[in-house]
């Protein structure tokens, strides 16, 4: 308990500020949910999810895991995409890397770190889809950077390419599929130009048919 006193401390500090700000902020917020975006960001410490788009609690909904992969046989991520796709009906779900990402970094080396390897390949994955490329940049943090780049454009064809988006989809749902990259030296949001808003740019491959009572 005494290790986490400044926390707790911290914690007095700012729900004061809020109640100061807005009386009624967490009497509204203990009700209700109803975030616009989904985040799947990076679990680094340095990538606050909140704080980098300027967001109060309850305007976001976040997932975080190191580099920001979306696996289609990770449950957690899966139930929550499916939590803030079907319960909270979110309009965006955003996919947030950032340069120089420790995680692209380890899977650029031939180190072995222990379980996170198994994560990691993932990783490793893009990079030999993208082998060309990646052997074309001499400099490491330049390819560092661009392979983060290239990781946040992958997850994004792998959220679309789950069952959970696609169903969205089918229904009507109004849903859009985003690619950003934060940067650490600035604090400033790229757009990487992947925005999918619809199965007509998934390949063909990843195409599902849906039954009938999913498109009516």
């Amino acid at each position: 308990m005494g290790t986490l006193k400044s926390l707790f401390e911290n914690n007095r500090r700012w729900s004061e500020r809020v109640s100061q700000r807005d009386p009624d902020f967490f009497a509204k917020l203990s009700r209700q949910q109803a975030p616009d975006f989904l985040w799947i960001g990076c679990s680094d410490s340095r990538v606050p999810a909140n704080e980098v788009v300027d967001l109060m609690p309850g305007e976001l909904f976040v997932h975080r895991n190191v580099a920001n992969v979306v696996v289609h046989s990770d449950m957690n991520c899966m139930s929550v995409l499916q939590f803030a796709v079907e319960q909270l009906q979110v309009e965006h779900i955003i996919v947030c890397g950032h340069y120089g990402c420790g995680g692209v970094r380890a899977a650029l080396s031939d180190r072995e770190l222990g379980l996170i390897d198994n994560w990691l390949r993932h990783i490793k994955d893009v990079y030999r889809v993208n082998e060309r490329e990646m052997r074309g940049i001499a400099d490491a943090d330049e390819r560092v950077n661009r392979l983060c780049e290239l990781n946040v454009i992958a997850q994004v064809r792998n959220v679309c390419h789950t069952t959970i988006v696609q169903n969205a989809w089918a229904r009507g749902q109004n849903l859009t599929v985003h690619g950003v990259i934060y940067g650490l030296s600035d604090g400033r949001l790229k757009d990487l130009d992947v925005t999918v808003d619809g199965p007509a740019a998934i390949d063909d491959i990843y195409h599902m048919q849906l039954p009938e009572t999913v498109r009516n």
